[in-house]
């Protein structure tokens, strides 16, 4: 038998975890005609499966390793795993997480009487001071994933749905960070139901394990997205990485906008909440059957963890109208004459709903709309476009513009003729006291900001739009304050939505 194998049957994971439920999405299975299973790894004690593996590892730890307390980096849900596992076995926890970690979190992890040291805006600075203390003090690290005793403990899940579920499974879908979670179910499910497919799922933005699945071999990204911030991991493990190659069919790559959507489906389905790591595996799911029409299989999808902010609600409702197909964006160039703008309305808007129209005159002689309406398919949206373009009107689709979609779709004012030299950036600023303040120190008089847009999202990082005036002969000037800055960036000079109405 495996040792794997053998580990998961032998974990400890039910000194603190329990076996959580597997449940039938009704009214989902009848609208995606498949059989569609919620495994509600929410419903643990910490609102996700971590847990899990934090305790088997912990609980197996020797009397020496326990006395010298155990410590860990994480900015969410391992850190609430290992906490409630110290205090289930009377052990000194001590957790270091990034200064930007939601409130919301911390207050979490100090309730289970672990000792807290904030460092850092992210989980890389958090993680280095992490292993300083380490070094300092001699205490006992856990991972997050890549461990043999941690990946055991998550893939008791897997043991849970063959027995839940007597074997009858199609597909699994399981959402992948580092790679402990799937590696603990596939290779589970490969050695006692080896029909079954375990197919992971990450956010296009963070797919550390798809990249390196292709490559064969472990990949760095240089950067992660943000948004699904429980699996927001640059390098996946070594052993995580060899039981992936080994038993996994395939990894799925999502949008935030398909994870907002799959958000809201699991709320429709269980009147719960999860966060925009627990809806990867929904997200996949739903693409997966777009992707390959399938029809009456029995697929099952791990809700993951329910760790969500509050504030960051209004976001995914937002964008959920298109990640399920419901809202569509573009920008759209009339003549600026009289009547135009009710002719336009009248004649090509009269049979379809109008969810968004911005509008702000730019000159006398064209007008730009920026326009949402309620259609969503790629061919709807392409037949909608040509119809506008044969009537003249000279159409852009910003549906997939990420630009537009975070920034333009909340700004007014149009362009000024007043800015010189202007270059657009989009940074992600850690949530944080000061971040702002920091930027415009650094900054100096060097550059003058002539647009600025922010609007909170709940999330570890705001996204800022800000255009700058740029003299000549400063672009290495600038380069060099960037890099010296250390927030991730984007150049958007060049995007057509700016362009267009800013």
């Amino acid at each position: 038998m495996q040792e794997i194998i053998r580990q998961i049957l032998t974990s400890r994971v039910y000194e603190a975890a329990v076996e959580t439920p597997l449940e039938e999405a009704a009214t989902l299975s009848l609208e995606l005609k498949n059989k569609i299973l919620l495994k509600r790894e929410d419903l643990q004690p910490v609102f996700s499966f971590k847990l899990r593996g934090a305790y088997n590892k912990i609980a197996h730890l020797s009397a020496e390793e326990k006395d010298k307390g155990v410590i860990t980096a994480s900015a969410g849900n391992h850190a609430q795993g290992v906490a409630f596992s110290a205090q289930k076995l009377g052990l000194k926890a001590l957790i270091v997480m990034p200064v930007t970690t939601p409130q919301i979190k911390i207050d979490a992890v100090k309730a289970f009487g672990a000792e807290i040291v904030l460092h850092g805006d992210n989980y890389s600075e958090a993680a280095e001071r992490c292993k300083m203390i380490l070094d300092e003090t001699g205490m006992t690290y856990i991972h997050p994933f890549d461990d043999k005793l941690v990946i055991a403990g998550q893939g008791t899940v897997a043991d849970e749905l063959l027995r839940q579920s007597a074997g009858k499974l199609d597909v699994i879908f399981v959402p992948v960070g580092g790679g402990g979670l799937i590696s603990g179910i596939g290779a589970y499910i490969k050695a006692l139901s080896p029909k079954t497919k375990v197919i992971g799922v990450e956010p296009s933005d963070s797919d550390a394990m798809y990249q390196s699945l292709q490559a064969d071999k472990r990949i760095t990204l240089e950067s992660v997205g943000i948004f699904a911030d429980g699996v927001a991991v640059r390098k996946v493990g070594r052993l995580t990485f060899d039981l992936c190659r080994q038993h996994v069919d395939g990894i799925i790559r999502v949008s935030t906008d398909e994870l907002c959507g799959a958000i809201k489906s699991i709320y429709q389905a269980t009147r719960s909440i999860v966060e925009p790591a627990g809806a990867l595996a929904m997200a996949g799911l739903k693409q997966y059957i777009q992707t390959h029409g399938i029809t009456n299989q029995t697929l099952v999808a791990i809700n993951s963890g329910a760790n969500m902010n509050f504030e960051r609600l209004r976001y995914v409702s937002e964008r959920t109208q298109i990640g399920e197909g419901r809202e569509s964006l573009f920008a759209v160039t009339i003549p600026e004459t009289p009547g135009a703008l009710r002719h336009f309305c009248s004649h090509l808007l009269d049979t379809i709903n109008i969810t968004e129209f911005n509008y702000r005159l730019a000159d006398r002689s064209q007008a730009r709309l920026f326009l949402g309406v309620a259609i969503g398919s790629g061919e709807v949206r392409d037949k909608f476009s040509a119809r506008l373009n044969q009537a003249n009107y000279q159409t852009i689709d910003l549906t997939d513009n990420e630009l537009a979609k975070t920034h333009l779709r909340y700004m007014i004012g149009g362009r000024s003729p007043e800015a010189n030299r202007e270059r657009l950036f989009r940074f992600w600023f850690p949530e944080r006291p000061g971040a702002l303040t920091r930027f415009l120190a650094d900054m100096g008089d060097d550059w003058n900001i002539s647009l600025f847009h922010y609007r909170s999202q709940g999330g570890e990082f705001g996204r800022v739009l800000i255009g700058l005036e740029i003299p000549d002969q400063s672009e290495q000037s600038l380069k060099t304050f960037f890099d010296q800055l250390g927030y991730h960036y984007i150049e958007e000079t060049a995007d057509p939505a700016y362009q267009l109405f800013l």
